[in-house]
C-alpha cells in the first residue's frame, strides 16, 4: 500500500481499544458481521420505481451471505412482470453484495434489493430470533394454498361509491349492500385453490363453484350487485 512521504514519517503510535462491530441478531444467535457470509437472515419488504407507477415485494432466505430462496410479486406495472421474471433467475445462488450491485432490470425491484439487504444487515429479519432461521421455501407460505399472490383491488367514485374487486381470499364476483346500501360483505371465488383443482382434472365449472366462498354478513344482505357492471 502507498502511503504519502508526510505519513511515511510519521511516528507509529498503537492503537487502543479495538471496537467491533455491534452483535446483530439472526437465526437464534448474535453475530458480530465483518463480511457478507456472515449474514443470515429471512426477511421481505417493498421497493417502487422512480415515477412510483408501480411497486416489488421482494422475499429474501439468505444462508451465509447467499440468496437461497427469492420471491418476487410486481404490482401495477406490466412490464414489471416480465423484468420479475428475469429477477428471478439474477437472484437467487448471488451473494447479497453481489445482487446489491446487479441491475434486476426494474427500478421498484432495485430498489426493494437495497431496502432489504438495510434489514438483514443490521438484524432486522423475520427470522433473527428462530434458531437455524427459516428453512428454503419458506416464502412460499405468504402465498397460501393455491401459490398465488394475496392481491387487494378496491374502485371507488365520489358518484356511485365503494366497489370491492379483489380481496386477500380471492376475485370478488358479488358485493353484499345493507338496506342503507352500504356494503356488509362479499361473495369471493377463489382463484387459486379453483386452477389447483382444474390443474388436478376437477371439472373447470365444478371446481369454480367448489371454491365460491362468503366473507362478512354477505347472507344479510337486502340487496346483492355485481361490482364490476352494477
Amino acid at each position: 500500500m502507498q502511503c504519502t512521504r508526510e505519513v511515511e514519517q510519521m511516528t507509529c503510535v498503537a492503537k487502543g481499544p479495538n471496537h467491533g462491530p455491534a452483535p446483530i441478531p439472526e437465526e437464534g444467535r448474535w453475530v458480530p458481521v465483518t463480511q457478507i457470509s456472515d449474514i443470515s437472515g429471512f426477511t421481505h419488504g417493498i421497493g417502487w420505481c422512480a415515477p412510483q407507477q408501480g411497486c416489488c415485494k421482494l422475499t429474501l432466505n439468505v444462508k451465509d451471505g447467499i440468496i437461497e430462496e427469492a420471491l418476487v410479486e410486481t404490482l401495477g406495472c406490466s412490464g414489471m412482470t416480465h423484468s420479475a421474471a428475469m429477477a428471478a433467475e439474477i437472484l437467487s445462488g448471488k451473494t447479497l453484495l453481489e445482487a446489491l450491485n446487479t441491475d434486476l432490470v426494474c427500478d421498484a425491484i432495485n430498489t426493494a434489493m437495497r431496502e432489504l439487504f438495510l434489514q438483514i444487515a443490521y438484524g432486522r429479519s423475520q427470522s433473527a430470533f428462530s434458531e437455524g432461521g427459516l428453512t428454503i421455501g419458506a416464502g412460499l407460505e405468504d402465498l397460501g394454498k393455491g401459490l398465488r399472490s394475496q392481491v387487494g383491488t378496491m374502485f371507488s367514485t365520489k358518484v356511485k361509491g365503494p366497489r370491492y374487486l379483489e380481496m386477500a381470499e380471492g376475485y370478488v364476483l358479488k358485493v353484499g349492500l345493507d338496506k342503507d346500501d352500504q356494503i356488509i360483505g362479499y361473495q369471493f371465488v377463489n382463484l387459486g385453490k379453483m386452477m389447483e383443482a382444474i390443474r388436478k382434472g376437477t371439472d373447470p365449472k365444478e371446481a369454480y363453484e367448489k371454491n365460491i366462498g362468503t366473507y362478512g354478513r354477505f347472507a344479510e344482505a337486502v340487496k346483492v350487485i355485481d361490482p364490476r357492471k352494477e
